[in-house]
C-alpha cells in the first residue's frame, strides 16, 4: 500500500485491498482457470479427428492416456521406453484402453523407423483390442475408436509383412517365418494349399491401400478387417485352373492374420496367414464376432488394367483379324473378372469397333462398387477382332456363351445362368442382337436364290457359312441392352473414313480358302446375285450392305426384354447423331425403354447417365428394390 504520510482508516484499507484485487483480475484479462472459448466446428472436428493414420500426431485418446500416466514427456524423449511402461501395465482394469494406445503409438513409432517388427507390434495390440480373448465385452462397432484400431491392424500388417515396396505398390511376403518384435517374437504360419483362387495359386500379392487409382471417377472401398490385395496367379495343378479366368489376370484377395491365444504380456505371438476372396466370403468369424472383410474393388480393377495387353489389342485386334490374347481366346474370347459364382446373373459386355473390354472399366467400377449389384450379378466380357465380319464375330460370341453355360451348369440347375443380360456397344450391339433373333434362311436368301443345301461347297466352307448365317436365339439370354448401336448403319462407314478403315483390315488367314471358293462360285449368276468379296466389319455397318439390312429386319425373340441407350450430341434429337451413329439408326422399335443421353459422344459407356440407366435396368431385372 502507498504511504502518502496519511494514516488510513480500516475502511480505507479495505477499499485499497479491493481495488488492488480488481486491478489484478483486470490485468489477467478477466480469465478464470477453467472455462470455454468459442471455436469453429472445423477446429473441434480437426482436434477430435487427428490420429496416427491421418496426420502427424496421435489421437486425443492417446494424448489423454499418456497425460494421465505422466508419460507424455517420456514418450517425446524416448517413445520405446514409454511404450514398454504402458505394456507393463497390461492385465489391469484399464487394459482395453492401453491396447488401443499401444496399437496407435507403436504404429506411429514404426512409421518413423520403418521397422517391420514395430509395425507387427502395432498389429498385435490392435488385434488384442478388437478381438479380446478375455471375458471383456468386445468394442462397440459404433465407436469410432474401433474403426481406427481396425485400420491400424490392416495397415500395420501390410507394412509388417512387406517384401518390397516400389511404384507398383507394397508386395507382401506370404512365406512362414519369425520376425522379432520389440517385446517378443512374431511367428507367422501359412497352411499349405489352404487357399486357391479359381484353381490358381496366388503369387506376388500387392497391397492396394497405398495405391492411387487414376482414370475412374470414384473409388469404392469396403471397410473391414484384413489387407485388400491384388495378386498374380499361376496354375495350382494340372486341369484345376478355371478356363474362364485368364492366367494373365490380377485378382482381388484379402489377407487376414489370425492370432492364437495371446500371452497376457503379448510376448509370445503366433499368427496364421489366411487369404480370402472377399467377393465370395464377405465376412469371417473371429471368436464370437462376425467381422466384415475389407476390399478395394476399384483399386483391384485399376491394378488389373495397369499395363494390361488388352489396351494394345484395340487397334491391333481391328487390323490383324487373327490376333490372340494369351488365355482369352481359348474360350472363344469370353472371360470373367472373377471365378464363376453360382446363383449370380451373368452380365456380358460386348465392346465395339477399335475397342476392347477395357472401355467398360468405368461402368464395371460403378456396378462392382454397388453391393446390391455385386451380390446379384457377375460380370463377363467378350473380346473379338473387331475388323472381322459381324456375323463371324457374332458366331464366336454365341459359341462362347453356349460353351460357358454347358461347362458351368451342364445339368441346368442354376436358374441365374438362364437370366443372362448382354450389353453391346456400337458394333457390339449388332453382335448382341444376333443372340436374340432367329435367322431362318434370311441371310442366305439375301445373297442367293439357290437352296443352301444344293450349292456345292467344300465341307470347310459349308460349315463356316452354316455357323455364321443360320442360328436361333439363345434361350438363356433374357435381356439385351443396346448402346449407340448402328442398327441401320454408321454414316462413317459410308464416307472416306470408312474406305480408309477397310484398307487397314487384314482378312483372317483362316478364311482365305473359303473366301476364294466363294469368290469363284459368285462368278456364276445362278448361285449368287452379286460378286462375293469377304466383308469387313466396316462393310457390315454400311446401310447398303444386305447383311446389315437383314439383321435389322429380324424381330427380337418373344420373351426377351430389350432397351436402348442412344447418345446424341445436340438437339433436335430426331436429326442428331453421336459423331458416328445417327439417332435414326440407333432407334428401333419395339423396346421396353429408350434413353437419349443428350450431349454425349459415341463412346458413352463411361457417361454417368448411361451407367445409371444400366444400373436401373439391372435393378429391375433382379427385382432389387
Amino acid at each position: 500500500m502507498l504511504n502518502l504520510g496519511i494514516q488510513a482508516t480500516r475502511p480505507q484499507r479495505s477499499a485499497w485491498v479491493a481495488l488492488s484485487l480488481a486491478l489484478l483480475v483486470f490485468s489477467l484479462g478477466c480469465a478464470t482457470p477453467v472455462g470455454v472459448r468459442r471455436a469453429t466446428t472445423d477446429e473441434i472436428d480437426r482436434l477430435l479427428g487427428e490420429n496416427a493414420l491421418t496426420g502427424d500426431t496421435h489421437s486425443i485418446v492417446s494424448r489423454q492416456f499418456l497425460a494421465r500416466l505422466t508419460l507424455s514427456t517420456l514418450y517425446e524423449d524416448d517413445p520405446r521406453a514409454a511404450l514398454e511402461k504402458l505394456r507393463a501395465g497390461l492385465g489391469g482394469p484399464d487394459e482395453h484402453d492401453r491396447l488401443l494406445v499401444l496399437a496407435e503409438l507403436w504404429f506411429e513409432t514404426a512409421r518413423k523407423s520403418g521397422d517391420r517388427g514395430e509395425y507387427l507390434a502395432a498389429a498385435v495390440c490392435a488385434y488384442a483390442y478388437v478381438f479380446p480373448s478375455t471375458p471383456l465385452a468386445p468394442p462397440s462397432p459404433y465407436d469410432s475408436r474401433t474403426h481406427l484400431v481396425l485400420e491400424i491392424y490392416n495397415r500395420a500388417l501390410s507394412k509388417g509383412l512387406a517384401l518390397a515396396e516400389s511404384s507398383r505398390g507394397t508386395e507382401l511376403d506370404p512365406s512362414p517365418r519369425m520376425i522379432q518384435m520389440p517385446f517378443g517374437t512374431f511367428v507367422l504360419g501359412v497352411p499349405p494349399n489352404e487357399f486357391e483362387y479359381g484353381g490358381y495359386h496366388i503369387v506376388h500379392p500387392v497391397a492396394l491401400g497405398d495405391l492411387e487409382v487414376r482414370g475412374m471417377r470414384n473409388r469404392y472401398r469396403r471397410p473391414g478387417a484384413g489387407v485388400a490385395l491384388a495378386a498374380s496367379i499361376e496354375p495350382a495343378k494340372e486341369g484345376a485352373a478355371d478356363p474362364w479366368l485368364p492366367p494373365i489376370s490380377k485378382v482381388p484377395v484379402t489377407a487376414f492374420v489370425r492370432f492364437d491365444e495371446l500371452a497376457p504380456d503379448l510376448s509370445r505371438v503366433h499368427g496364421t496367414l489366411e487369404f480370402y476372396d472377399a467377393d465370395e466370403t464377405p465376412s469371417i468369424s473371429v471368436g464370437s464376432a462376425v467381422v466384415p472383410l475389407s476390399s478395394d474393388p476399384s483399386a483391384a480393377l485399376g491394378y488389373r488394367l495397369e499395363g494390361a495387353p488388352i489396351w494394345d489389342f484395340e487397334i491391333a485386334g481391328f487390323r490383324r483379324s487373327d490376333l490372340r490374347i494369351a488365355g482369352v481366346f481359348r474360350t472363344h474370347g469370353l472371360f470373367f473378372l472373377n471365378p464363376f459364382r453360382p446363383g449370380r446373373i451373368p452380365v456380358v459386355f460386348v465392346h465395339g469397333t477399335l475397342s476392347s473390354p477395357a472401355r467398360w472399366a468405368e461402368m464395371a467400377n460403378e456396378l462392382l462398387g454397388d453391393p446390391r449389384i455385386a451380390s446379384r450379378f457377375q460380370l463377363w466380357f467378350f473380346v473379338y477382332n473387331s475388323g472381322n465380319p459381324v456375323l463371324l464375330s457374332a458366331a464366336g460370341l454365341r459359341e462362347a456363351l453356349q460353351d460357358a453355360v454347358h461347362d458351368l451348369d451342364p445339368d441346368g440347375k442354376d436358374p441365374a445362368l438362364r437370366q443372362m443380360v448382354v450389353v453391346g456397344h456400337s458394333q457390339g450391339g449388332l453382335l448382341t442382337k444376333a443372340m436374340v433373333v432367329s435367322s431362318g434362311n434370311a441371310f442366305w436368301n439375301a445373297w442367293s436364290d439357290e437352296k443352301f443345301e444344293d450349292v456345292q461347297f467344300s465341307p470347310e466352307t459349308r460349315a463356316l457359312l452354316k455357323r455364321a448365317m443360320f442360328f436361333e436365339p439363345l434361350p438363356f439370354v433374357t435381356r439385351v441392352i443396346f448402346i449407340a448401336t448402328p442398327h441401320r448403319g454408321s454414316f462413317l462407314a459410308e464416307n472416306w473414313l470408312g474406305m480408309l478403315a477397310r484398307k487397314l483390315v487384314n482378312a483372317p488367314a483362316s478364311l482365305t480358302k473359303s473366301s476364294l471358293e466363294m469368290a469363284t462360285l459368285s462368278a456364276d449368276p445362278h448361285v449368287f446375285r452379286r460378286r462375293f468379296q469377304l466383308p469387313t466389319s466396316i462393310d457390315n455397318m454400311d446401310w447398303s450392305n444386305p447383311g446389315l439390312r437383314t439383321l435389322e429386319s429380324l424381330p427380337i425373340a418373344p420373351g426377351v426384354r430389350a432397351s436402348s441407350i442412344i447418345p446424341v450430341k445436340s438437339e433436335p434429337i430426331e436429326l442428331g447423331d453421336d459423331g458416328v451413329v445417327k439417332y435414326q439408326s440407333a432407334h428401333i422399335e419395339p423396346v421396353e425403354s429408350e434413353l437419349v443421353v443428350l450431349g454425349s459422344g459415341h463412346s458413352t459407356q463411361a457417361n454417368p447417365e448411361t451407367i445409371e440407366e444400366v444400373r436401373r435396368i439391372l435393378y429391375e431385372h433382379a427385382a432389387i428394390h
